[in-house]
C-alpha cells in the first residue's frame, strides 16, 4: 500500500524481490522520441534545449549512466535524424548503439526499436519526453520486473477522478485508490514483449496495454512525480526547476 491507495505499487526495498539485477549484457533500452510535439506550438520537444541541452540528452543520460544498461537504441522521427547525430557526437554517448525512424504509431516505433536492438534478456521501453527518469527508477523496475517478468513505473493518483460525458455531465466519480498514474520506464522480458509486437493489433497507448490484453500479468514499482513528460511548452518550465532543484541539492551534499 502506498498513501491510501491500494493498488499494488511495488518498492525496490520489498523483502520478496530479489535486489541482484539482471546482468549488463542482458539489459537493453528503447527509447522513444519519434512523436510529432502536435502540442508544443511549433517547438521540437526532442531537441529543444533544456537546462541548456537537448532534451533527449538528458533523457539518454540516465541510461548512459545506469551499470545495469548495456545497450541503448534511439527511435525518432526522420526529421530529427540529422541533428540527433550531431547530439550524439557532442554528447559522446557510448552506449547508443542504433538511431531508427519511427512508424506511424508508438507501437510501431517501438517494434521498429525492438528489431534494432541487439540481444538482450530485458528490454526496457521508455519515452524520450521523459528527461527526469533517474537511475533509482531504472534500477527498482529492473528488480521488479526480474520478479514478475513484466513492470512498469507508476505513482498513485493524489486528485479526484470523474468519468463524464461528451456533454461534460458526470457519470461517475472513480476511487483514486484504485488508481495509478503510469509512466515510464516499462520493463518487459524480450520474449513477451516480442510476442505482444508480433501479432497485429489495435492502437495501445503504451506497450504494458498491449501484454495485459495477451493476459499477461503486469506489475507496478514506483515511479517518480518529477519523472513527468514534457508535451507542453509548460512541462519545459517545469522540467527547468526539477533540474534547477536537483543541482542545488546535490552541491549542498557536496
Amino acid at each position: 500500500m502506498i498513501g491510501d491507495t491500494e493498488i499494488r505499487v511495488t518498492e525496490q526495498a520489498t523483502t520478496d524481490l530479489d535486489e541482484t539485477l539482471p546482468d549488463t549484457e542482458s539489459v537493453g533500452v528503447i527509447i522513444v522520441s519519434a512523436g510529432a510535439s502536435s502540442r508544443m506550438a511549433g517547438i521540437d520537444k526532442t531537441t529543444v534545449r533544456l537546462a541548456g541541452r537537448p532534451l533527449i540528452a538528458h533523457t539518454v543520460e540516465a541510461f548512459e549512466r545506469s551499470a545495469a544498461v548495456a545497450a541503448i537504441v534511439l527511435v525518432v522521427a526522420r526529421t530529427d535524424l540529422g541533428e540527433i547525430a550531431d547530439i550524439a557526437r557532442a554528447e559522446g554517448w557510448k552506449k547508443v548503439v542504433h538511431v531508427c525512424i519511427g512508424g506511424v504509431r508508438r507501437q510501431d516505433s517501438v517494434g521498429r526499436g525492438l528489431k534494432a536492438l541487439p540481444e538482450c534478456d530485458w528490454v526496457i521501453v521508455h519515452d524520450g519526453a521523459r528527461p527526469l527518469v533517474t537511475e533509482k527508477v531504472i534500477e527498482d523496475g529492473l528488480l521488479t520486473a526480474k520478479a514478475m517478468g513484466a513492470a512498469v513505473a507508476g505513482v498513485p493518483v493524489i486528485d479526484t477522478i470523474k468519468v463524464v460525458t461528451d456533454e461534460g455531465h458526470v457519470v461517475e466519480t472513480l476511487d483514486r485508490r484504485t488508481l495509478v498514474v503510469i509512466q515510464t520506464p516499462q520493463i518487459f522480458r524480450r520474449d513477451l514483449l516480442e510476442a505482444a509486437h508480433a501479432v497485429p493489433a489495435e492502437d495501445f497507448t503504451d506497450d504494458a496495454s498491449m501484454l495485459e490484453a495477451r493476459g499477461v500479468p503486469v506489475e507496478i514499482f514506483m515511479g517518480d512525480r518529477a519523472n513527468i513528460k514534457v508535451t507542453t511548452r509548460e512541462d519545459l518550465i517545469v522540467a527547468e526547476s526539477y533540474i534547477a532543484a536537483r543541482k542545488a541539492a546535490s552541491e549542498k551534499r557536496a
